[in-house]
């Protein structure tokens, strides 16, 4: 333990004493690390928002819908889900009653662009209105502050009452009490029955800036087959969510009559089912990151090599003199081992906390959460101390290997 701690006291003498030159090959590592750090900071934010808002559904939840939760395959891609039969409210109405395994099944039909007024105040058009069964409140985990749901009485009478999103309850209301007050929800006259929890935001947008009616009520205004409606669902618990999923796959395959053999003309969106999509998008973010940073550390790693090489035909007297009174060859291979490591470590340690830093800035610029990705601050650092070995053995090892008479005649 002695010996290491002199080669480590010797190998930072002989960084210090070289300042430019270690800063200049540290730099290399700097880079390599920083561009994968930086990389995965910024996608472990955007994870991180993510994951807080596709679980906006409530715990062991999915839905069923006409399009996939994430798009893609370009126009041509696209026709394909919207020549699809829009998923309608008897359709619900029968999976509900087939579907007795699911704790909660709900159903809501969405539009947006839309205005609410109450007296002289009224929202920008950018507000979305719901058109929701009772079930839907449990479904997507929203909370009731002040007043009452929504009931399957209002749904069977299509009443004319909603629920207001917090920003809108703020943003015409102020400081008054909103319950029992009538307001009009895009030119249509409504009573407010209650108002929701704040559910914060995500990306920079609010996910307050909405209110529910009866879906009935809502497809008197707007038409039965004007969009599709999303059904939603909830198993008990944890252990039958799958099998809740299979049953509501075959059920609604039932009802939607698709042949044997042929697939599913609806999706299925989960947390779990988004976030699997989300990790196959980024993954190739993440491979692009790696083969940057191994191009990096290679090249960083060549010119430490080149540098140890440079120090030890320098030191060449001095590896001499330490033989012949007595130093070993192991102990001139760990001190220039350290050496090659401790010029990799610190580039790392560098390049990590600028990655991070960094990564940071450029994620809140789209209202990301702060994140710092542990796993790969741990690969980063074990990145470094490897190609510090990788590249350092060989010097090391024809230091430790100089014969010391010959050494000795080295000039200084």
């Amino acid at each position: 333990m002695t010996s290491f701690f002199e080669s480590l006291k010797l190998a930072l003498g002989a960084l210090v004493a070289n300042k430019l030159r270690a800063i200049l090959t540290i730099t290399g590592i700097v880079v390599g690390i920083f561009s994968i750090i930086v990389i995965m900071t910024v996608i472990t934010m955007l994870q991180s928002s993510i994951e807080s808002g596709v679980a906006s559904l409530a715990k062991n939840t999915f839905q069923i819908q006409k399009f996939p939760a994430i798009r893609t395959g370009g126009p041509g891609g696209m026709a394909k889900y919207r020549n699809r039969k829009d998923l309608t409210l008897q359709e619900y109405d029968r999976l509900k009653s087939s579907l007795t395994s699911a704790k909660y099944i709900g159903a809501e039909q969405w539009n947006f662009g839309k205005v609410i007024k109450f007296r002289n105040k009224e929202t920008n058009p950018n507000v979305s209105i719901s058109g929701i069964t009772a079930s839907a409140i449990k479904t997507n985990d929203w909370k009731v502050e002040l007043g009452r749901e929504m009931r399957e009485s209002d749904i069977e009478n299509s009443t004319n009452f909603v629920i207001l999103g917090k920003d809108v309850s703020n943003k015409i209301f102020d400081n008054l009490d909103p319950i029992g007050k009538e307001i009009r929800v895009d030119g249509k006259p409504m009573k407010v029955i209650g108002v929701y929890e704040a559910q914060g935001q995500m990306f920079g947008q609010s996910r307050d800036n909405f209110v529910t009616i009866p879906i009935t009520t809502y497809q008197s205004y707007y038409g039965k087959y004007r969009n599709s409606i999303n059904i939603t669902v909830t198993s008990h618990s944890k252990e039958d969510y799958d099998k809740v999923i299979e049953t509501a796959i075959g059920v609604m395959r039932g009802i939607r009559k698709n042949p044997p053999g042929e697939e599913s003309d609806f999706e299925i969106f989960s947390n779990e089912s988004v976030l699997s999509q989300i990790n196959d998008v980024t993954i190739y973010a993440k491979i692009g990151a790696g083969v940057i940073s191994f191009i990096s550390l290679l090249a960083a790693g060549i010119g430490i090599m080149n540098i140890m090489l440079v120090s030890v035909t320098e030191r060449t007297r001095e590896v001499g003199i330490r033989k012949a009174i007595g130093a070993k060859s192991y102990q001139i291979l760990t001190q220039f081992l350290i050496e090659a490591i401790l010029l990799c470590f610190v580039g790392g340690i560098v390049g990590i906390i600028l990655g991070v830093s960094i990564g940071n800035m450029a994620g809140s610029l789209l209202s990301a959460q702060a994140a710092i990705p542990y796993d790969w601050i741990f690969i980063g650092i074990g990145l470094c101390v490897l190609v510090g070995v990788i590249f350092g053995t060989y010097p090391a090892y024809k230091a430790a290997n100089l014969d010391p008479i010959e050494a000795l005649r080295q000039e200084q």
